[in-house]
């Protein structure tokens, strides 16, 4: 399994530099960020610094989306820093939440998704691609290679991010609501064809590592709660469509569906922080269900279960107080329980 960390782009940039730097010392593979440039920092500027400061790291988007940024401009980014660094970057993609809801605008349709993903995957991997009625190419690009994953919840997403996505992206860690949405994405992709071991399984949620007792719980409960909230938006718009019963759901699990129903808004100034105030409704269990909390063989256990189901990488949302021990005790601990071993001599 490989790990990964996601940032928020918070001032200073060098603060998230930094964590990035730690984060490869202490093991990670990947460095993900948020991409919503009205509420932090643009990203896109700092993935070059980080790339320039570590050496082994790779970087991108969870997630980015095809309104906010146009296509190619995403597709020349990513190019040119894997010409630059070596191909150490990878591009996470879905509808778009803060980045457009911010802007009082609307997640894309799948079919924008899907076509947004062929075009930045083609240019990105120094291919020509048809595009608004031209034949294009970057004819700089020699030897970029860059994956595209989907990050998805509904039916059709799911179904979009088989048929479509180098990998797929899920953004909670409840096993068995993830077994059986990595279920569909393979379903989709083999029936389009392709080969579902060919796909990278990702697994996204906030990790708090603490004592077993009453008083620690509770405040690593109140440290993730945000991110039922942001898993919530998400949720929503799938209720909205598909309607709280599982008629046209195709067996979506009703946890979901069910816990979001005290839902009664949403404050993006807040979004992806431990202070939001508008999660309220998410109660403990989502919490604990959703993200990994606890101690080392807590996290462990969670951890085994995860990759028994097929998930490839476990990217750690650090949007609490812990964040430099969260790092540290996941390479000393955690990591290498769930990496793979080789013996130098048999």
């Amino acid at each position: 399994m490989d790990f990964g960390v996601v940032l928020q782009t918070n001032p200073p940039a060098w603060r998230t530099v930094g964590l990035a730097k730690q984060a490869e010392e202490h093991g990670f593979d990947y460095v993900w960020t948020f991409d919503s440039h009205l509420l932090w920092q643009e990203p896109y500027v700092i993935y070059s610094q980080i790339l320039a400061e570590t050496n082994r790291v790779v970087v991108g988007p969870m997630v980015t989306n095809p309104a906010t940024r146009d296509w190619t401009v995403t597709a020349s980014v990513f190019a040119t820093l894997n010409e630059m660094y070596g191909n150490r970057t990878v591009v996470g993609i879905g509808r778009g939440d803060s980045a457009v809801r911010v802007l009082n605008g609307r997640p894309c349709t799948l079919k924008e998704v899907r076509e947004a993903s062929h075009v930045i995957r083609e240019l990105g991997n120094c291919r020509a691609v048809e595009h608004n009625g031209a034949t294009l190419r970057f004819p700089w690009a020699r030897s970029s290679e860059l994956e595209v994953w989907i990050a998805a919840y509904g039916p059709m997403a799911l179904k979009a991010a088989g048929e479509a996505g180098d990998g797929f992206i899920l953004q909670l860690a409840d096993v068995d609501v993830a077994e059986w949405m990595i279920g569909r994405v393979r379903e989709a992709a083999a029936a389009a064809g392709r080969d579902p071991d060919a796909l990278t399984f990702c697994v996204a949620a906030p990790a708090y590592l603490g004592e077993d007792t009453p008083e620690s719980r509770q405040h690593m409960l109140d440290q993730t709660r945000w991110f039922g909230g942001m898993v919530g938006n998400h949720i929503a718009d799938i209720v909205a469509k598909y309607g709280e019963g599982q008629d046209g759901n195709a067996g979506f699990p009703q946890v979901l569906v069910d816990y979001i129903k005290g839902r009664t808004g949403y404050d993006y100034n807040t979004h992806g922080k431990a202070d939001n105030d508008h999660v309220d409704f998410v109660p403990d269990e989502i919490v604990d269900r959703f993200c990994l909390l606890g101690t080392p063989e807590q996290h462990i256990a969670k951890l085994e279960r995860l990759k028994e189901i097929g998930v490839d990488q476990f990217a750690i949302y650090l949007q609490h107080d812990n964040k430099e021990e969260t790092l540290r005790v996941y390479g000393e601990t955690i990591i290498p329980v769930l990496r793979e071993h080789v013996t130098a001599k048999a």
